[in-house]
């Protein structure tokens, strides 16, 4: 299997995906990569600092269609970077504010769903 970075989804597509994994979970992270393989380390420690706090959570893999997912998670969040937390519907933030959060010991509050 080898991977194209030229590819990518409709827009349309990728909206419908972002549109979806936000009203559908009470938390979802946008990351690079999966959760067995995260592909940056602001994705990898967004994802251990939920993981610290919540079982259950979704996360959506952007580098299946990048710059899809910029668009769209803009719409959402003023934000085109990622990782990005959505927690009931409100953009949280990303693994920066994540980390500012967890050090003020308001993560778990945060995260409560």
């Amino acid at each position: 299997m080898t991977f194209d970075p030229n590819q990518s989804l409709p827009q349309e597509e990728v909206d419908d995906i972002v549109d979806e994994a936000i009203e559908s979970n009470d938390v979802v992270l946008f990351m690079k990569g999966t959760p067995m393989m995260p592909q940056c380390g602001y994705s990898d420690r967004a994802l251990r600092l939920l993981q610290e706090y919540r079982e259950e959570f979704e996360t959506v893999d952007v580098l299946q269609s990048l710059d899809e997912f910029r668009v769209a998670l803009e719409r959402h969040s003023g934000w085109t970077t990622t990782p990005q937390t959505f927690v009931n519907g409100e953009f949280v933030g990303g693994s920066d504010i994540l980390m500012e959060l967890h050090e003020r010991d308001e993560l778990a509050t945060t995260l409560e769903a």
